[in-house]
């Protein structure tokens, strides 16, 4: 129940993303003790700045504000399958527990060939397993898998 309600937090960010002009992406750092002490949503992605992702940007916050101790007891979780760059952010920020709602074929079955949302067919669980420290990935989890979706049905057909 607990990952439900943080994943459901995440779809909340993923909106106040689209609200604020950008993808429909949102993540959580929560620590050991169950808090929520990150919230990120994506941020503009341009061709002058493509890594706005929210994982990548949650992270690239995280390490300036936490010791990597830290960072070792806390769980991101986040409303897609993390892409190549966000799983390797991940992995270099030493967060080493994952929780997500919907995997990335999921959502190229809904964006399909959309320039905006070009994909890299590599599961974050090859990523991680590629690396020297193990991380938990718990994922996909379908009770939450029509709320995720949602923002980004509307997403992408409104902005075609």
């Amino acid at each position: 129940m607990e990952h439900i309600t943080f994943l459901l937090r995440a779809v909340e960010v993923s909106k106040q993303a689209v609200l604020d002009g950008n993808h429909p992406f949102g993540s959580l750092l929560v620590d050991g003790e169950g808090t929520v002490v990150m919230e990120q949503g994506n941020i503009e992605v341009t061709e002058a700045d493509c890594t706005g992702h929210a994982e990548t940007t949650l992270m690239r916050r995280a390490s300036k504000q936490f010791d990597r101790d830290f960072l070792a007891t806390c769980t991101l979780y986040t409303t897609a399958e993390p892409c190549v760059m966000c799983a390797g952010a991940m992995y270099w920020g030493n967060v080493l527990r994952l929780v997500y709602g919907i995997t990335e074929k999921q959502l190229l079955a809904l964006t399909g060939d959309d320039p905006r949302n070009p994909t890299l067919s590599v599961d974050c669980r090859t990523v991680f397993n590629s690396g020297m420290k193990p991380i938990e990935v718990i994922g996909p989890v379908p009770e939450v898998a029509e709320a995720v979706l949602e923002p980004h049905r509307n997403y992408w057909t409104l902005q075609s």
